[in-house]
């Protein structure tokens, strides 16, 4: 399916105003991080309502590619989610998150989370048929620093 580029536009500015925060926290060992969304967003498995949420790695130091996300004071587990390691070509001093924009009102899903200053970064692994979805759609990556958001597209280049 093809998106016109007024459609396309429109599309990212909606999913720029998505997000209302994004605030990391200095806890290198487990990147744990507060994100706060203005609107329902799909993770693996299920969809988080607006609000604030806790992200963070699993305590095992085997496997570093399993994001627990939390209720935003981090007291309720909502999701264990496998990842694989992604590498991005521009590392940004806040944390920031790759959005795919999904068609016919459904919520964009989160494609990749990156703790501060790291260029590997945790993608979310969907189903083979959602997989498949998110290739077509259009990606957004947004940067938060200090509750400031600038907007930049999908490699981390900034716009």
């Amino acid at each position: 399916m093809k998106l016109s580029k007024l459609s396309m536009i429109a599309g990212f500015i909606i999913a720029f105003t998505l997000i209302f925060e994004l605030a990391a926290h200095a806890d290198e060992d487990n990147q744990s991080t507060k994100i706060s969304f203005s609107q329902a967003v799909q993770v693996p498995g299920q969809t988080l309502p607006a609000g604030t949420y806790q992200f963070a790695l699993a305590s095992d130091d085997a496997n570093r590619d399993i994001v627990r996300i939390f209720n935003a004071n981090g007291t309720e587990l909502l999701a264990t989610i496998q990842t694989i390691p992604a590498e991005r070509a521009k590392v940004t001093d806040g944390t920031s998150i790759t959005l795919a924009q999904r068609p016919n009102g459904q919520p964009d899903a989160l494609v990749a989370w990156y703790y501060p200053g790291s260029d590997t970064g945790h993608e979310f692994i969907y189903s083979k048929q959602v997989e498949k979805e998110l290739d077509q759609d259009a990606k957004q990556t947004f940067v938060g620093d200090h509750g400031t958001i600038t907007r930049s597209d999908a490699n981390g280049e900034g716009n």
